[in-house]
């Protein structure tokens, strides 16, 4: 957890959601916290406490889904010819165009 970057907001799926395999259920949350990341992470359904999270900010996590939809797209991206570190220059490539269209 200490190479997680700086970031204001953590937009997870119910996955993330860690009541499932440790007694502490919120020690994810708890974790994001110290690092001052504010989760929005809602809990599996089969959770016996619910969890606050901000809705209208989960409802919009689709976007970031949809842009890497968008980036599979890209033939180069998607098949991997890429294998180099400098494959992030393609991946930032074509998320900046993406975003512009």
């Amino acid at each position: 957890m200490d190479e997680l970057p700086k970031a204001q907001w953590l937009l997870a799926d119910r996955g993330y959601d860690a009541d499932w395999f440790r007694d502490d259920a919120d020690w994810f949350r708890d974790v994001l916290q110290e690092k001052g990341i504010t989760p929005c992470i809602p809990g599996r359904k089969s959770r016996n406490k619910a969890v606050k999270y901000d809705k209208r900010r989960y409802k919009r996590r689709n976007r970031i889904e949809i842009m890497f939809g968008s980036l599979k797209d890209w033939r180069r991206v998607a098949t991997r010819y890429d294998r180099c570190p400098n494959a992030f220059s393609a991946i930032a490539l074509a998320a900046t165009v993406i975003f512009w269209l």
